[in-house]
């Protein structure tokens, strides 16, 4: 693990992530763990300054993948040389992929109405993934006890391993804790935009913007009214964030010295 902005991220790359978490599955060691895991970036992180329960919230995470470039590189250069891009989408992607032949359940929540039940068609379609025993579609407003503790009780009744929560951020975080107070899964996965995109409804950006950390930027391009907002806090707020890390880390090794 290397800490950015007091987060502890997951510093090798996705297929190592999908071998942890299958490994734990099959050994039995997840078990009713309900161990949360969040692919989370700059938008999560600059979240997690502003609020600090919810800080406290992903330190608490089994796992934190790093969603974005920007993150895996400010933990490259904290030294972790070998951190990959751990991004929802592709996270997903490759789990369905790797646990198709294995005894491993999963339950789809989020998106709107119907999301989840399509992702299950494309995951069996696309993936050869015929093992999602469960869907949900989530209430936008918060959910209250009595409606999670039902949802607890299908997703029981599923006998599902992982559950997949396809939400914004900081919403599917906080709901993958609370859900995890009414249910005995293994793992409890927020994957952000994962459910849209693989089930088309919204178009990801083209590699190489991926990888060049300008994701955003295409995003704001195809939903410039929805994010515009967003994006003007997040961008230079990580970079100043950051920034103030590393100057405050340099300005008392230097007193020290």
């Amino acid at each position: 693990m290397i800490n950015v902005l007091g987060i502890p991220f997951f510093d090798r790359d996705i297929p190592a992530a999908v071998e942890l978490v299958l490994n734990d599955i099959v050994s039995g060691a997840a078990h009713g763990q309900n161990r949360c895991i969040s692919a989370s970036g700059a938008h999560g992180l600059v979240e997690a300054h502003k609020d600090p329960a919810f800080k406290q919230l992903l330190q608490s995470f089994y796992l934190n993948l790093p969603d974005g470039m920007p993150v895996v590189w400010v933990g490259r250069l904290k030294g972790a040389k070998q951190m990959q891009r751990g991004y929802g989408p592709d996270f997903f992607k490759t789990m369905m992929i790797r646990s198709a032949d294995l005894p491993v359940k999963h339950f789809f929540c989020g998106g709107k109405e119907g999301v989840a039940e399509e992702l299950k068609q494309k995951v069996a379609a696309r993936f050869g993934n015929h093992r999602v025993v469960g869907t949900f579609c989530p209430p936008f407003r918060e959910m209250t006890d009595a409606e999670l503790q039902d949802l607890g009780e299908i997703i029981q009744r599923s006998g599902a391993n992982i559950v997949w929560i396809g939400l914004s951020s900081p919403k599917q975080e906080k709901l993958a804790r609370r859900l995890a107070g009414f249910t005995q899964t293994g793992f409890l996965v927020a994957v952000g935009a994962a459910f849209d995109f693989h089930t088309d409804r919204v178009k990801q950006a083209p590699r190489w913007m991926q990888q060049s950390g300008l994701e955003w930027l295409f995003r704001l391009f195809m939903e410039p009214k929805r994010l515009y907002k967003r994006y003007l806090e997040i961008v230079p707020g990580f970079i100043w964030l950051n920034i103030k890390e590393f100057l405050d880390f340099y300005t008392a090794k230097k007193n020290v010295l």
